[in-house]
């Protein structure tokens, strides 16, 4: 991958005009330090707790440094990842951060109206050195249906420079419709051959507090942690207008293993929990285009 063409930053200052011509151009905005340290650093303290509990992490180092274990690299989907993912969805300071005020601010502004944050929320806990299964080429549309003009929010849980593995999107891809998936390793399990496109990767470093936002059709990809010892941990959360329509599983804990009524068991504050049942939603079927291009994946 020949080197990436820099984030185009934008600003909480920015006019919902120059928010919106941005995003239709590029399919993305980066905002540096857009959400307080505290908050991400709370996160990252709590996810790194469980993995020094799992005995992922080097027993000799700080646990807040998430110094891998050597020899161990669990990925997504794996029975002793999924433990340690499980008690993670319990974090009432990981949904919170969801709905940091200075997001859903600018989603605000983006959208001329309320914006739904959807409460299937993902962490990624990225091994160093486990290539294989870096996140692939992909529009998250595929995996959320519902409306397209729904955004995902990356956010890392500390400073994440490229090496680290750092997210990139394919500047104005999401113009392209859906596109062709095959098999992949990776979250997801599809990727996006993006050989034939001429659109240019955008990315570079992450400082903490960044936060970068992209269109459901945006084609993007994390680079692999080439790191030799790091463990990257990131956040997804995904937003839409509150007038559009959203299928259900959205609205469901990430990989349904657990429930809502577990999850919100230990919460001190219930502000956001079920905060979706009080609102005004359009439920979605499932998209038929969708459908027809993962049976074409086999």
């Amino acid at each position: 991958m020949s080197a990436l063409v820099p984030f185009l930053r934008s600003s909480v200052d920015d006019s919902a005009e120059t928010l919106r011509a941005h995003m239709a151009e590029d399919g993305y905005l980066f905002f540096p330090q857009l959400i307080p340290d505290k908050s991400i650093l709370n996160v990252r303290r709590e996810i790194l707790a469980l993995c020094s509990e799992a005995d992922w992490l080097d027993s000799e180092r700080e646990t807040e440094e998430g110094i891998a274990a050597s020899g161990v690299a669990c990925v997504e989907g794996q029975p002793e990842f999924m433990r340690v993912y499980n008690r993670l969805q319990h974090s009432e300071a990981f949904h919170a951060l969801a709905h940091a005020s200075a997001l859903l601010e600018v989603l605000e502004r983006l959208f001329g109206e309320q914006p739904l944050p959807h409460a299937r929320n993902i962490a990624r806990i990225i091994f160093p050195q486990n290539v294989r299964f870096t996140t692939p080429s992909h529009q998250d549309y595929i995996h959320i249906q519902g409306t397209e003009q729904t955004y995902t929010t990356w956010i890392p849980l500390g400073e994440c420079p490229e090496e680290l593995g750092s997210l990139t999107v394919l500047r104005g891809s999401h113009t392209l419709g859906i596109l062709p998936v095959h098999k992949a390793d990776g979250a997801g399990g599809l990727g996006i051959d993006t050989d034939s496109l001429q659109n240019e990767w955008v990315g570079g470093d992450f400082k903490i507090g960044d936060a970068i936002l992209f269109h459901s059709l945006a084609v993007h990809k994390a680079l692999p942690n080439t790191t030799p010892e790091r463990i990257r941990l990131s956040v997804d959360f995904r937003y839409q207008p509150l007038s559009h329509p959203v299928h259900s599983s959205s609205m469901e804990p990430h990989h349904g293993q657990v429930k809502w009524s577990e999850i919100y068991r230990d919460w001190i504050d219930p502000q956001f929990q079920y905060y979706w049942q009080r609102l005004p939603l359009n439920y979605a079927d499932l998209d038929s285009r969708v459908q027809t291009v993962r049976a074409a994946a086999g």
